[in-house]
């Protein structure tokens, strides 16, 4: 069963229901898509947290990390002020 919802808009949220409305959506319509790519993003960056959280933790990658880092030092140029 769909479930209905009612809000208030401030100015903000007026003003982003305006911008995914411009794609000649209805207000459900806009309110639904924003809501599902607001959902995406989410899980998205919940998802980059965990994989930097998991590198963090992994020896083998951190010292991976730190060869790369000392090769790149050693090809760089001099730095002269």
């Amino acid at each position: 069963m769909a479930r209905s919802l009612h809000v208030r808009l401030d100015q903000a949220a007026e003003s982003a229901l305006d911008v995914v409305r411009a794609e000649g959506l209805n207000d459900s319509e806009a309110v639904r898509t924003a809501l599902r790519e607001a959902a995406a993003r989410r899980r998205a960056r919940s998802a980059l947290q965990a994989e930097a959280a998991r590198l963090s933790d992994d020896a083998q990658d951190r010292a991976e990390m730190e060869s790369v880092r000392n090769h790149m030092a050693e090809l760089a140029p001099e730095h002269q002020e």
